[in-house]
């Protein structure tokens, strides 16, 4: 039985990485804010600007632990997933955690192309992007660093990295 949890800031490549770690093993593969959004019939984003964060929350750690007791399975969790209520803890007693670490400058960069589609930073300029992420990333540290790998994903940049990056994450396992 395997159970892998990638957790880290967005646009640290979770989804990306996640999808072919789970190939690379012969594993399913679990993305929680796409298994939310096919069960609540709804983006992330409109969920979250319909309950507000504090019931989103709720909802991602109630999810978290049902794809938590899937067997064989790399689960891409949602930024804040490991920051809120046990969840960290929890995927620390069921799974394997991987924390994928960029720098704020590396995931200001990445962001602002996609910023659109994710409801915390959409109406930001570059430079607020970047003061958020870095008062973002200061927050989440201490539950990111319990994860039982941190995974370096500065230079995640095209499909040569992810498969790099995909062999070196399986060496760690």
């Amino acid at each position: 039985m395997k159970r892998i949890f990638l957790i880290g800031y967005m646009g640290t490549g979770k989804t990306t990485a996640g999808r072919e770690l789970a190939k690379a093993l012969g594993v399913e593969f679990v993305d929680i804010d796409h298994f939310i959004q096919a069960r609540y019939l709804k983006s992330v984003s409109q969920l979250f600007e319909d309950v507000g964060e504090a019931e989103f929350r709720k909802i991602e750690s109630n999810i978290l632990k049902e794809v938590g007791e899937f067997e064989d399975v790399v689960i891409s969790t949602g930024g804040g997933t490991p920051c809120f209520f046990d969840n960290i803890d929890y995927m620390n007693r069921v799974g394997t955690t991987i924390y994928l670490k960029a720098s704020p400058e590396a995931l200001s960069s990445r962001l602002n192309t996609c910023k659109e589609k994710r409801p915390l930073i959409r109406d930001k300029n570059e430079e607020e992007l970047y003061t958020f992420v870095v008062e973002s990333l200061q927050k989440r540290e201490p539950f990111y660093s319990k994860a039982d790998i941190i995974f370096e994903t500065e230079e995640l940049v095209n499909r040569e990295d992810v498969d790099k990056y995909i062999q070196q994450l399986i060496a760690k396992l």
